[in-house]
C-alpha cells in the first residue's frame, strides 16, 4: 500500500485549491490533481473577476451583493453573498500583490469593464466591476497562483485520480486515489481535506467545459452519504461557439458586442431593454432559444450571431484576442469582418457539495458540518450563486471561498482542533473493488453510454425543461446506470490507462446527472438556470429553498430534502431588467 500523511490534502489544482494552499504556510500540504496544475479548468475563464474596487466609476460591495442575490433569482444565501462581495476586494488585491498582470488604467490602477448583471445603485444601470487581464483572466490567475505555490514549496501529486473519500469516527480522515502513471492505489491521510475538483459540464453534448470536468469530487462525496445541493440549477452560457461549445466570453458583450437574429435585429432589446446584451446569462440563453424557436435563427437554423465588427480592429485585438482567435480556429471566421455563429453551451454548476461560508462541508438541512472536510469552487455550493451565477462571480467564488477555507483550516490546526483520525481497515478496498469491477465487466461500451447520456441531458435537461422530458431523461439515466454496471475496459495495462480513467469519469457523470434530473423534476417552478415550460413562473411559496439530493446505497436518488434560503437584506422580488 502506498501511504502518505499530510496536515492538509487538497484535491484539485485550480484556483480554489491553490488559493486555499496559499493560506497554509505552516502546514504540510499535498495538492492532488488528475491533470498538470496549469491545465486546470480555471485557465479557461476569460472575462474577469468581479470586485467593487471603483477604479473606473463609483461602486460599492453592497451593490455587488445585491446583483449577486438578484441574479441568482433570490435562491442565494445572502450571508454568503455578503462575504463574497466584501472579501472580493482584498482577494483581488492579493492576486495583484502576487504579480497577476491585470490590465491597467492610465493612472496604473486595475482596469475594470462591464459584465452581464452587474449594476450601479441596486439595478439602475451597468457598472464597470470586472477586473481583467485581456480575455484570459483565469489563465493568468492559474499561472500566478501555481508559481506562488511552487515558491511556497507546496507538494503536488500530478496525474492522480480521486476514487474515494475516507470517513472515520464521524470525521474526514483523507482520500484514496490511483496514480494514472502506473495504476498504483495511494492512500492520503490528512487532518483536513479540501475538494476543489470543479464541475461536470461533460454530462451535456454541447459544453464549454474541458474533458476533465466530470464531477469527480461531487460524485465521490455523494457515494459516501453526503448530499448534493441544488444540482438542478445548471447554467447555460449564451455564447458558445456553434456546435463546438467552446466559450466566447461575456467580455465581448461587456466591450459592446451585439447579438443579432436572422433579420439583423438586436433582439435583446425586446427581452431586457435596460441591460440588453448584458442581462444575466439565464435570460440571454432563453432569449436565444426563443428566437430560434420563433424561426429567427440564422437562415432558420439553431444559432444566432455574436457581432463585434463595429468595435473596430484595434479594440478587438487589444481587448478580445483569445475570443476572436477561437472563432478563427474553430469556425474559420474572421470576427473583425464577419459575425460569429453562437448557441447556448453547458457552462457552470450552481449546485454541488454543500458548505458553509468557511468552506466546511455540511451533511444535512440543519447545516451540520462534517469535521475535517471542506470544499470550494465549482465543486461546492455555498450557496452564493443561487439559481444563476453572474458572470465573473466564478473566479470571485474561487478566490474568496478558497481563501476562507484555507484560513479556517489554518486556525483549526493552530488551535489543535484538527488531527489525524484512525484509518478504517482495508481503506483501499472500495477503490480496488471498483477498478476491478469495471475491468472485468461485460460488453457495454463506454463511448456509447457516454454519448447517449450527453444527448439525453442536452435534449431533455437543458435550457428548457418539461415534466415529460425530465421523466424520460430520468428513465434513460437509470437505464445507462444499469448498463454501466456491465461496462468493459479493453486496455489491460496499468501505465497511463486513459480508458480506465474515462470509464471511472463516466460513472461520476452518471451520478451527477441523476441528482440533477431528480431535482429538476421535483422543482415545479422556473428560477434562474432551471426553466420549466410547464411551470414557467417562480414559486416562492413552495420552492424558496435549497434541494438536497441523497444517494441510495445501491444507486439512484434515495430522497430529496430541502433547507431554507438565508435572507438578510433583500426580500425576493420579481427580476426585471
Amino acid at each position: 500500500m502506498a501511504y502518505h500523511k499530510f496536515d492538509v490534502v487538497i484535491v484539485g489544482a485550480g484556483g480554489a485549491g491553490l488559493m486555499a494552499a496559499m493560506q497554509l504556510p505552516n502546514a504540510s500540504i499535498a495538492v492532488i490533481s488528475k491533470v498538470y496544475p496549469t491545465r486546470s479548468h480555471t485557465g479557461a475563464a476569460q472575462g474577469g473577476v468581479a470586485a467593487a474596487l471603483g477604479n473606473q466609476e463609483e461602486d460599492h460591495w453592497q451593490w455587488h451583493m445585491f446583483d449577486t442575490v438578484k441574479g441568482g433569482d433570490y435562491l442565494v444565501d445572502q450571508d454568503a453573498a455578503e462575504v463574497l462581495a466584501r472579501e472580493a476586494i482584498d482577494a483581488v488585491y492579493d492576486l495583484e500583490h502576487w504579480g497577476l498582470p491585470f490590465n491597467r488604467t492610465p493612472d496604473g490602477k486595475i482596469d475594470q469593464r462591464r459584465f452581464g448583471g452587474h449594476t450601479r445603485n441596486f439595478g439602475e444601470g451597468p457598472v464597470r466591476r470586472s477586473c481583467y487581464a485581456a480575455d484570459r483572466t483565469g489563465h493568468m490567475i492559474l499561472q500566478t497562483m501555481y508559481q506562488t505555490a511552487i515558491k511556497n514549496q507546496v507538494r503536488f501529486f500530478n496525474e492522480y485520480f480521486l476514487t474515494d473519500l475516507i470517513i472515520s469516527d464521524g470525521r474526514c480522515a483523507g482520500v484514496v486515489g490511483y496514480s494514472i502513471r502506473d495504476g498504483e492505489i495511494h492512500t492520503f491521510s490528512a487532518k483536513a481535506v479540501i475538494f476543489a475538483t470543479g464541475g461536470y459540464g461533460r454530462a451535456w453534448s454541447v459544453t464549454s467545459n474541458a474533458l476533465a470536468c466530470t464531477g469527480d469530487g461531487m460524485a465521490v462525496a455523494y457515494r459516501r452519504g453526503i448530499p448534493l445541493e441544488d444540482m438542478e440549477f445548471y447554467q447555460f452560457h449564451p455564447t458558445g461557439i456553434y456546435r463546438v461549445g467552446v466559450l466566447l466570453s461575456e467580455a465581448a458583450r461587456g466591450e459592446g458586442a451585439y447579438l443579432l437574429n436572422n433579420t439583423g435585429e438586436r433582439f435583446m432589446q425586446r427581452y431586457t431593454p435596460t441591460l440588453e446584451e448584458l442581462a444575466p446569462r439565464d435570460i440571454v440563453s432563453r432569449s436565444i432559444v426563443s428566437e430560434i424557436r420563433a424561426g429567427r435563427g440564422i437562415d432558420g437554423s439553431d444559432y444566432v450571431y455574436l457581432d463585434v465588427r463595429h468595435l473596430g480592429e484595434a479594440k478587438i485585438r487589444e481587448k478580445l484576442p483569445d475570443i476572436t482567435d477561437f472563432a478563427r480556429t474553430y469556425l474559420r471566421i474572421e470576427p473583425i469582418t464577419e459575425p460569429v455563429p453562437i448557441q447556448p453551451t453547458a457552462h457552470y454548476a450552481m449546485g454541488g457539495v454543500p458548505t458553509d461560508s468557511n468552506g466546511q462541508v455540511v451533511i444535512d438541512e440543519h447545516n451540520t458540518p462534517l469535521p475535517g472536510f471542506y470544499a470550494a469552487g465549482e465543486a461546492a455550493c455555498v450557496s452564493v450563486h443561487g439559481a444563476n451565477r453572474l458572470g465573473t462571480n466564478s473566479l470571485v467564488d474561487l478566490i474568496v471561498f478558497g481563501r476562507r477555507a484555507g484560513k479556517h483550516i489554518a486556525a483549526q490546526l493552530a488551535s489543535g482542533e484538527l488531527d489525524h483520525a484512525t484509518l478504517p481497515a482495508d481503506v483501499e478496498g472500495f477503490s480496488r473493488d471498483m477498478i476491478k469491477r469495471v475491468r472485468s465487466g461485460g460488453g457495454e461500451s463506454e463511448v456509447r453510454i457516454r454519448e447517449e447520456m450527453r444527448t439525453v441531458m442536452m435534449d431533455l435537461c437543458g435550457v428548457m425543461r418539461t415534466a415529460e422530458g425530465l421523466q424520460q431523461c430520468a428513465a434513460k439515466i437509470a437505464e445507462l446506470q444499469e448498463r454501466y454496471r456491465h461496462i468493459h475496459v479493453n486496455d489491460p495495462s496499468d501505465t497511463f490507462n486513459t480508458e480506465l480513467m474515462e470509464v471511472l469519469e463516466l460513472g461520476n457523470l452518471l451520478d451527477c446527472s441523476e441528482a440533477t434530473v431528480a431535482g429538476a423534476l421535483a422543482r415545479e417552478e422556473s428560477r434562474g438556470g432551471h426553466f420549466r415550460e410547464d411551470f414557467p413562473t417562480r414559486d416562492d411559496t413552495r420552492f424558496l429553498s435549497h434541494t438536497l439530493a441523497y444517494r441510495a446505497d445501491d444507486g439512484g436518488v434515495k430522497e430529496l430534502k430541502y433547507k431554507p434560503v438565508v435572507i438578510t437584506e433583500f426580500q425576493p422580488k420579481e427580476r426585471k431588467y
